[in-house]
């Protein structure tokens, strides 16, 4: 299609569009004319119901406002002075379970700290109750390592293996 060929196509839509749209525009006249005269007179209606409700309205808001004023307002006037006099409410109640937690730490704390003295002591102890004051010392201790074997004997060897007892 040529150039001139598809001008000519667009140029031409664009004509006929703008017929029709005169054309609607023609039919759409005597009706505008009958409706341009009831919009009017419905303004103007509702211009003076405006001014109706404004002037009914009006007394009533003013009844109702020296309604609160005489009545109303003192109540809540008394109601805020009243809660004013009374004393500070008690602070927010703290949950339990903050305390709870804290006993259980420090019962934990106090065990780890029971059973570190308890092995530090029957790690390091020195001699029976009554042997310290008789001033003896606690029996000698064997010097090399000892392992026991399967048979439940001690074997005081420099052989690393803990089965040496056991031909290979």
């Amino acid at each position: 299609m040529s150039r001139n060929k598809a001008h000519h196509r667009t140029e031409n839509l664009v004509t006929s569009t703008w017929r029709r749209a005169r054309q609607a525009a023609a039919r759409l006249q005597p009706a505008a004319g009958q409706v341009m005269p009831l919009a009017r007179n419905a303004g103007a209606a509702a211009k003076r119901q405006a001014g109706r409700t404004r002037s009914w309205a009006a007394p009533q808001v003013q009844r109702a406002g020296q309604v609160a004023e005489g009545s109303i307002a003192p109540k809540i006037s008394s109601l805020l002075s009243a809660a004013g006099r009374r004393p500070e409410p008690a602070g927010p109640r703290r949950p339990r379970w903050r305390k709870l937690a804290g006993a259980s730490a420090a019962t934990a704390a106090a065990s780890a700290a029971a059973a570190a003295v308890r092995s530090h002591m029957k790690a390091g102890a020195p001699a029976a109750p009554d042997q310290a004051r008789a001033g003896q010392t606690a029996p000698a201790t064997e010097t090399g390592p000892a392992m026991q074997t399967r048979s439940g004997q001690r074997n005081t060897s420099s052989d690393d293996s803990p089965n040496s007892d056991v031909p290979t």
